[in-house]
């Protein structure tokens, strides 16, 4: 097992990132995330099938109707979705994934709770894509007091390794 912070240092080292799961219907985690990046200077593509357009710029049904490759994608979503943009993921070549657990890198404490899915993280592995198997961005792009404290708690229960 290791820590996760080498992955996250490599994962925000990229520079255009889709966020798969952007809502228009409510205030969700996922947006957040986009508006975090965003803010952060990243370049970001709203990624949902159910809508044409989020923040005001295009939001894609998939990976591969983005008009340029990111380089990394955040998923947010169920580890169904997961799966199929894993697959998108090897299929275009992308080499960074981060899928979303509330409880750190401890799906099943949250299995409710979480976009990670034991398919798409081997898939990920067997391909050479660096997966991140848990968490949350906003825990370290200028984390809030809740996230803050989140990623030191997880951290001190061991809910921040992955293995390798």
């Amino acid at each position: 097992m290791s820590k996760i912070e080498p992955l996250v240092k490599d994962f925000l080292a990229q520079k255009k990132i889709a966020v798969v799961g952007v809502s228009d219907k409510r205030d969700t985690g996922c947006n957040l995330n986009y508006k975090k990046f965003k803010d952060a200077g990243y370049q970001v593509f709203a990624v949902n099938p159910h809508i044409t357009t989020y923040e005001g710029a295009p939001c894609y049904p998939d990976l591969k109707s983005i008009p340029e490759k990111p380089d990394a994608v955040f998923i947010l979503a169920s580890p169904n979705v997961t799966d199929e943009i894993v697959r998108q993921c090897v299929d275009l070549g992308i080499k960074h994934v981060w899928m979303h657990c509330m409880m750190g890198t401890k799906p099943g404490l949250a299995a409710g709770m979480t976009s990670v899915s034991p398919d798409a993280v081997a898939l990920c592995r067997a391909n050479d894509i660096s997966v991140i198997p848990g968490s949350c961005p906003n825990q370290f792009l200028k984390p809030d007091f809740g996230h803050g404290m989140m990623r030191g708690l997880w951290g001190l229960l061991g809910f921040m390794s992955v293995e390798g």
